[in-house]
């Protein structure tokens, strides 16, 4: 027969298990994928390798190497190939949407005709020679049904939000130019967290993030009780419009930023960044506001107008006082999105302009996919609430 029988398959792992050497759980994944794609092709061309039947559907093609870099080490695939028919294993299907995305970004620069002799050679690489509109079109709109789905997921009760944006280049008619890609990311009352949506606007001006916000109240987010992000004019009014009366904290990591371009000397900048710590450090809202004071006090005659800045806006780092002390420390920045902004930054690095804000979404938005799907699988991310809400109570109700 063909295939390794089950019996010999599994005592196969066993033995690789029971081996020594550091990379012998990345040939198990080996062995056991490389089996099952196999055995998929089989049941694909409904015929067995090698058997005649006039039910079968295609052909086996042989193989195609792919390389995985996986956590455990590098996994080598035979991946099968088919005629006759489309087929691809949907066994490596699953988390490789960000990598059909990026090839499918650059697939269509290359179809378009805005492609320089770089992107050329990249889709030669990743794509083939052979790249036609109707590839493109059929990628595409694979990738399109799954991300609609995620974007129209029920959301649910969320304690925390945590939204910030960043600015790619994409084509639109004859120029380039800066769109932003607007990211909300939620943490429930069970401490687990979760990318809610992705969406791609001209700008961030208020009308974008609203309509942003409003389709999260939509999708049924309630309980909500403080948002984190930078300090923007266009999301703050969308905020005050969305969630009135909801807390907002002001990223503590990007008020200290700030803070510097209120320092003439810069020997001067870690004294300062010291002092703005011990305010962020305090124990409690009471004392906050008391280094705060001294801080004012302290840089009054030396640095006007950094005491003026923080007399006016280091208080709006303070909102993450009045949430549990064990959910402070990583409420009180919006890291949790900078971190996969940064991601997201170094894949788009690849493409360098977008042939469209379609294109842009499709990558961004797989790539929040499956980093979703990650964490659903990770300890929470922070302690569990005991104050959780009533499941039927929505977050304007608690509106004074």
């Amino acid at each position: 027969m063909a295939y390794e029988s089950e019996y010999t398959l599994l005592e196969q792992v066993i033995q690789m298990l029971a081996a020594n050497g550091d990379n012998k759980f990345s040939r198990v994944i080996e062995v056991v994928v490389n089996e099952a794609m196999k055995i998929e092709r089989a049941k694909a061309l409904n015929a067995e390798p090698y058997e005649r039947t006039e039910e079968r559907t295609g052909h086996a093609n042989g193989f195609k190497d792919k390389t995985l870099n996986l956590a455990t080490g590098k996994v080598l695939l035979k991946v099968p190939q088919v005629r006759g028919m489309e087929f691809y294993p949907s066994c490596i299907e699953k988390g490789m949407r960000s990598e059909r995305a990026l090839k499918l970004a650059i697939a269509e620069m290359y179809v378009k005709g805005v492609s320089t002799r770089r992107v050329s050679d990249i889709v030669e690489i990743l794509c083939g020679t052979e790249v036609s509109s109707s590839q493109v079109s059929r990628l595409a709109k694979e990738l399109d049904e799954e991300i609609t789905s995620w974007k129209a997921q029920p959301v649910g009760q969320i304690q925390y939000l945590v939204l910030d944006a960043t600015y790619e280049s994409v084509r639109v008619g004859s120029q380039v130019v800066k769109q932003a890609l607007l990211v909300a990311i939620g943490v429930d009352y069970s401490g687990n967290r979760h990318i809610l949506d992705a969406e791609v606007a001209n700008s961030e001006a208020e009308v974008n993030w609203r309509s942003f916000l409003e389709d999260l109240v939509r999708r049924g987010m309630h309980g909500l009780r403080m948002i984190t992000s930078d300090d923007h004019s266009g999301l703050r009014a969308a905020i005050d419009a969305v969630f009135p009366g909801i807390l907002w904290q002001r990223c503590q990591f990007h008020l200290q930023q700030n803070a510097h371009s209120y320092v003439t000397k810069k020997d001067d900048i870690p004294l300062i960044a010291a002092d703005i710590r011990k305010v962020f450090n305090a124990p409690d809202r009471e004392n906050a506001e008391r280094y705060l004071q001294q801080l004012v006090e302290k840089y009054q005659k030396t640095h006007p107008r950094l005491a003026a800045w923080a007399d006016e806006n280091i208080r709006e780092g303070l909102s993450v006082f009045n949430i549990p002390e064990n959910h402070r420390r990583k409420m009180r920045t919006s890291n949790l999105a900078e971190r996969q902004m940064k991601e997201i930054n170094r894949r788009t690095k690849v493409v360098g302009v977008f042939p469209n804000a379609e294109s842009l979404l499709r990558l961004a938005a797989s790539m929040l996919i499956e980093q979703n799907d990650q964490w659903q699988n990770d300890k929470r991310y922070l302690p569990e609430s005991t104050d959780r809400p009533a499941l039927n109570e929505i977050y304007r109700k608690k509106v004074a």
